[in-house]
């Protein structure tokens, strides 16, 4: 009984002994080869859907690229024979002709083509300049009042009536598209960064740093920008699809680019015009069209749940 009493008594002090305090060891985390894009990355891609959509956005670039460096098919070839006018799809011409001869498969990757340059201009302004903008935004108040009645003023325009009232002032061109829509978009993204970066500036952990004396250099570097560069990766693969469906779009309603110019918005507003007698000028295009959205949207999405660090462990 006494010794139950005394448990202590019989631990050997040679292999039980007080455990000394390290003030470096004890900040080592839990997960010491921790990498925050390496789990991102591992998340990312643990989907097989996304690996499936990732391998099509890469074969979609490339073909657009290289196809027509290598192809001899000339896309605004006009034939003077009837009998090649509005070919169905064959082996020779997979995505058939249009009403004036030409090959429309052709047409539809020199389109991607340039559906992507500008898709990308667009998402790399929208979110380059909303990116600092946001970030001005977030750090200094006094930009608030003013900031604040800017975006008001530019989003309370419907977007359909900003874009068709530019492209009638200005000449229809790609600098044309690219202003209109560059114009606008940054402002939208300022607003998000902004809050962002606000909501991780004032999180608990950023404000238990400071009480303990760290920096305001490290506390960016560390805790707030590999957020903010997983976001404007995911703010940028979703960009990409809306400017190239509001050139889309542009084209559709007949104030996009110019008749002459070879993009995906073209393409599919001359196969509107024989949709009823030959659905194929329009429908396989878009099914281009569709994919690349449809391909950007989820990756933009997944990618922005697997940047989240909660989604990681």
């Amino acid at each position: 009984m006494e010794q139950e009493k005394r448990p202590n008594a019989l631990l050997d002090p040679l292999k039980f002994r007080a455990a000394v305090y390290d003030q470096i060891r004890s900040e080592d985390a839990g997960f010491s080869n921790y990498s925050y894009w390496r789990s991102t990355l591992r998340t990312f891609f643990k989907s097989k859907a996304v690996v499936l959509l990732v391998g099509v956005v890469i074969l979609l670039i490339l073909m657009s690229v290289f196809y027509p460096i290598f192809s001899d098919v000339d896309p605004t070839r006009i034939s003077r024979l009837p009998l090649e006018w509005n070919l169905r799809p064959s082996r020779e011409h997979w995505f058939g002709t249009d009403t004036l001869g030409r090959d429309i498969w052709a047409r539809a990757w020199y389109g991607v083509r340039n559906s992507f340059l500008l898709g990308f201009a667009i998402a790399c302004s929208d979110v380059g300049f909303g990116t600092i903008a946001g970030a001005l935004w977030g750090y200094n108040k006094k930009l608030d009042p003013f900031m604040i009645e800017l975006y008001n003023i530019m989003t309370n325009i419907p977007s359909t009536v900003y874009l068709v009232l530019l492209a009638y002032i200005m000449n229809t061109s790609y600098l044309t598209l690219f202003i209109s829509m560059a114009s606008r978009g940054w402002i939208v993204e300022a607003r998000f960064f902004r809050n962002r970066i606000l909501s991780l500036r004032d999180s608990e952990y950023n404000i238990a740093s400071k009480c303990l004396g760290t920096s305001m250099r490290r506390i960016a570097f560390r805790n707030i920008i590999p957020h903010i560069i997983s976001l404007i990766i995911m703010e940028a693969a979703l960009c990409i699809p809306y400017s190239i469906g509001a050139e889309v779009f542009m084209g559709f309603v007949g104030v996009g680019m110019p008749v002459d110019a070879i993009t995906l918005g073209n393409i599919v507003n001359q196969g509107r015009a024989s949709f009823t007698l030959h659905p194929y000028q329009m429908l396989l295009p878009s099914g281009i069209l569709c994919l690349i959205t449809v391909a950007f949207y989820v990756i933009g999405n997944k990618f922005a749940d697997a940047s989240d660090p909660r989604n990681h462990v």
